[in-house]
């Protein structure tokens, strides 16, 4: 498993409890800052960050040999899957990071640059890390992958106010973690993080905040997904590994377009279900789907997640 996986585990339980404690109407923040609130939102990104650092360090590397400081040219791997694992991460990060700090009472601008900032912040050392270890080094490609993740966020909230463009994730078990499970996984929880065949990264635009027209129910997007498939090892797959033969698979990329739902703009009264929802707007809602392949052409998914 990759480390900025591991890490990325350790976030999303961070970006999960900052959910929970801060997403709010924008009209609810407070006007002056709230220093009991804002001491809280350092603390907890502060333990969680040392945390994923320190596993990073002490647990994940520790088999490996320290080396200097070294590159590695990833770009092509897994048909970019974990690629859009990083910018996606940094994106939501960063949502929360600037959510976090409205909620102690900063300012926009502030809360925009320091918050929205975060997810690139975050990556960052997983990159350094990376770069310092036997077997790893450090890809330029993830850099520009986590910044573009901040990037998407901060574009959106300075220009439009909101995000009319949300990035979100789903996850479907594949059925090629039998074959190479010691890469794609040998339990179900391994797979979720290594085998990016059933990984679908997307992009949901919410269609009233995009086309402004009063027709449109506020909670309703369309969403452009990407995915891959056939795919047993990072760069191409093996014809034998570990003396097993390996089924000749074509590696493809995965285009969808289906309907999404914005959770946060559904009609709902109770606060502590709307934080629920705040962060489930994260997840892709399973619905039909149109999708394009290479090697099968056009395909109708009546049910895809």
């Amino acid at each position: 498993m990759e480390a900025r996986k591991i890490v990325f585990s350790c976030f999303f339980l961070l970006a999960t409890f900052l959910s929970a404690s801060t997403t709010s109407a924008q009209s609810t923040y407070p006007d002056t800052l709230r220093r009991d609130r804002l001491r809280g939102v350092i603390l907890a990104e502060s333990v969680f960050y040392a945390a994923g650092l320190s596993y990073l360090q002490f647990v994940w590397y520790r088999n490996h040999e320290s080396v200097p400081f070294h590159w590695y040219n990833d770009n092509a791997g897994w048909l970019q899957l974990d690629k859009a694992g990083h910018t996606y991460a940094a994106y939501f990060e960063s949502e929360i990071g600037y959510h976090a700090l409205r909620w102690a009472g900063v300012s926009h601008k502030k809360s925009l640059w320091y918050g929205g900032m975060l997810g690139l912040v975050l990556q960052t050392p997983i990159e350094v890390f990376d770069g310092l270890y036997e077997g790893y080094g450090f890809s330029w490609g993830d850099m520009i992958a986590n910044a573009a993740g901040s990037a998407l966020f901060i574009t959106q909230q300075a220009w439009l106010g909101e995000q009319a463009v949300r990035m979100k994730f789903s996850y479907s078990p594949s059925s090629y973690a039998q074959y190479r499970p010691w890469v794609l996984g040998e339990t179900h929880g391994e797979r979720f993080f290594q085998d990016y065949n059933g990984h679908t990264y997307w992009l949901s635009a919410n269609l009233k905040s995009i086309f402004r027209s009063s027709r449109l129910p506020p909670w309703l997007n369309v969403a452009w997904g990407y995915s891959g498939n056939g795919m047993l090892a990072e760069f191409r797959n093996p014809e034998v590994s570990r003396g097993i033969q390996m089924p000749d698979l074509v590696r493809h990329r995965q285009y969808f377009l289906s309907v999404d739902v914005d959770l946060t703009k559904l009609n709902v009264a109770n606060p502590y279900l709307r934080k629920v929802l705040g962060v489930l707007n994260y997840i892709k809602i399973p619905a039909p789907a149109l999708e394009y392949n290479r090697v099968d052409g056009f395909k109708v998914r009546a049910l895809y997640f």
